[in-house]
């Protein structure tokens, strides 16, 4: 598994940043900068450490897939880290086999760290080979989607 780092400097407070980056108080703001990924990207479940995540959208047919996530850690507006343990087919969770065996246990960890109100994101995640060219060429615009409505 390869190791990827994204970053982004964003002039608001790690509060902010983290509250928007999470759709903590209005779910349309992480769906906003998650778009980059996929139009209907959308979460089911909360942030709470230990809590089950699904980070889902549907494809151009309209059917529902996505990741199934465990939030390990979080510390609010500092640190939150995602391991993704399987993925979702329709309203399938699959959770061993071929499919999963080759990225599970992978991690992705946002950072941010303030300073004279400007906030630093680090994204740190696990990828595999066939996903790391459109990762590389995402995640920055995602994140410039994430600075766009944060400095609002």
């Amino acid at each position: 598994m390869n190791k990827s780092k994204f970053k982004t400097e964003i002039n608001t407070s790690a509060q902010k940043v983290y509250e928007m980056m999470l759709g903590l108080n209005d779910k349309s703001t992480y769906e906003y900068w998650t778009a980059a990924f996929n139009p209907t990207s959308t979460y089911e479940g909360n942030w709470d450490k230990g809590s089950k995540m699904l980070f889902v959208g549907t494809d151009e047919n309209g059917k529902k897939g996505g990741m199934i996530s465990e939030i390990v850690e979080h510390r609010p507006a500092e640190f939150i880290s995602i391991r993704h343990y399987g993925i979702l087919d329709g309203d399938k969770e699959i959770t061993t086999g071929e499919q999963v065996e080759k990225w599970a246990g992978g991690h992705e960890n946002y950072r941010f760290t303030e300073n004279n109100g400007t906030t630093t994101v680090i994204i740190e995640m696990d990828t595999i080979d066939e996903y790391l060219d459109y990762f590389n060429s995402t995640y920055p615009k995602a994140l410039d989607k994430l600075k766009e409505i944060s400095e609002r």
